[in-house]
């Protein structure tokens, strides 16, 4: 009786230079149903550029960008996977605590880059919808980190969450890029059709997401002083922070994770080992708590200081007007 040789579906992954992408090509390498190939006469394309913020703002580049034309080149796949992210969900006061798969997209509107990765969900559609026989995979992860891949995004993200003055954080999610990898292979092996979240189970309570980070102990200020010093802490925050983010670490976004364990996928990193991981440590994680308690009582002192100039200036500005 002769054995027969199964053949290796052919995958091509755009994109496979990222830290994501370095990790599909390895599991790719490793499987016994699917194989890495080119973008002409692949069966599966695999479309990891359009969550690439990095590239995309390296390149002044819309997400969307080359999808279109990948699509075109990839005239006879039957299956595509695209990495969206669970920001299309927008960040919101109202929403459900998880988010299913079923709820609406609605990104911030300030925030162009959740905006188009929901164009490049509808548009991957829209190519399932042109021919029978096609399937598509919309996974969309929550901040996704690790140590050699973390992007400036996701740092943007993880420096904002956990560190508002005077007021409660929302929880938050962090996913290891290990285990987006792996779903993105599942959803590779197994084709599975329609959009799926991808998050450790459950979240980090924003008080954890604060003791993580290593932030000064809450003090609770009035509203007024709170909004301006926050506004402080924004504007001089280390790094750019992208217009609209600050929504994104002001309200919850949290999503379930069940439909894609349904299909076999298991995360093997937990929400607060990716966080650490994924983020460097500061210099307040090491200062003993005394002294943090103390620092935090004289930067509440200059903060209120700061007010007290403010309010002064302008009252002066408002009686040389009168004059």
């Amino acid at each position: 009786m002769t054995a027969t040789t199964t053949i290796a579906a052919p995958v091509w992954v755009g994109d496979g230079s990222s830290g994501l992408g370095s990790r599909v090509l390895r599991l790719l390498a490793n499987s016994d149903t699917v194989r890495a190939g080119k973008a002409a006469g692949c069966d599966v394309m695999v479309w990891l550029a359009a969550a690439d913020a990095d590239a995309r703002a390296a390149h002044h580049e819309s997400a969307l960008a080359g999808l279109t034309a990948a699509l075109s080149e990839c005239a006879d796949a039957t299956h595509v996977v695209l990495v969206s992210s669970a920001m299309v969900y927008g960040a919101w006061a109202n929403n459900p605590v998880p988010l299913t798969e079923d709820a609406l997209l609605r990104p911030d509107v300030e925030f162009p880059f959740a905006r188009q990765l929901g164009a490049a969900e509808q548009l991957v559609d829209e190519w399932r919808c042109a021919r029978p026989g096609r399937s598509t995979t919309v996974l969309r992860p929550a901040v996704a980190m690790a140590a050699d891949g973390t992007s400036r995004l996701a740092s943007a993200l993880a420096a904002g969450m956990g560190q508002r003055v005077g007021a409660a954080d929302p929880p938050a999610q962090f996913l290891h890029l290990d285990d987006l990898a792996s779903a993105v292979l599942l959803s590779v092996e197994q084709r599975l059709d329609g959009a799926y979240n991808v998050a450790p189970d459950g979240w980090i309570e924003g008080e954890r997401v604060r003791a993580l980070a290593g932030a000064v102990p809450r003090v609770h200020l009035p509203d007024r002083v709170n909004e301006f010093v926050n506004n402080l802490r924004w504007r001089f925050q280390r790094g750019p922070i992208p217009p609209g983010l600050r929504s994104y670490t002001r309200w919850p976004w949290l999503v379930a994770n069940d439909r894609l364990k349904d299909a076999g996928w298991r995360p093997t990193v937990t929400n607060e080992q990716a966080y650490v991981e994924g983020t460097e440590a500061k210099w307040w994680t090491m200062v003993s708590p005394k002294r943090r308690q103390e620092i935090a009582l004289a930067g509440l002192g200059a903060a209120i200081l700061a007010v007290a100039i403010l309010i002064i200036r302008g009252v002066r500005r408002a009686n040389a007007r009168r004059r």
